[in-house]
């Protein structure tokens, strides 16, 4: 995905349902019990922002990173994730707000934004505390 392209032009390049494309032949499956997630070191992670893996795909086209992601208690808002893919965002606790380039949204648990992620975004500002939310990237294996 090129840098600074934007939401148009990486349609016009590669439509959403070839991120399904091809679904019907997987036969992965992952379980992970609650708590039991693995822990994970996230190539740009961001000090005090705990990333817990909830599961994985190895087969098809489509990579998918679920994350149950846990603000602790020395962590600061931080806007400038960019990576390719698509992202969804479901917040369990806490209040945030949140910037998807120069849009700016407040958060509640309960709450969810889906975006491509190329675009600069991040927690803008820490409100209510613990802060929690699910994370899952969908990107396109080469």
């Amino acid at each position: 995905m090129a840098a600074g392209a934007s939401g148009g032009e990486l349609a016009a390049r590669c439509g959403i349902s070839r991120f399904f494309g091809d679904q019907p032949s997987r036969t992965d499956f992952s379980h992970v019990r609650a708590g039991h997630g693995i822990q994970v070191d996230r190539v740009g992670a961001v000090a005090d922002y705990r990333y817990e893996l909830l599961g994985h795909l190895l087969s098809g086209n489509l990579f998918v990173e679920p994350y149950l992601v846990t603000l602790l208690p020395g962590a600061e808002p931080y806007v400038t994730f960019q990576h390719p893919g698509l992202k969804f965002l479901y917040l369990l606790s806490g209040e945030v707000r949140y910037r998807y380039g120069a849009k700016v949204v407040e958060l509640g648990a309960g709450d969810s934004l889906l975006f491509e992620a190329c675009a600069l975004h991040g927690i803008e500002a820490i409100g209510t505390q613990p802060v929690t939310y699910l994370s899952v990237v969908f990107t396109l294996r080469d």
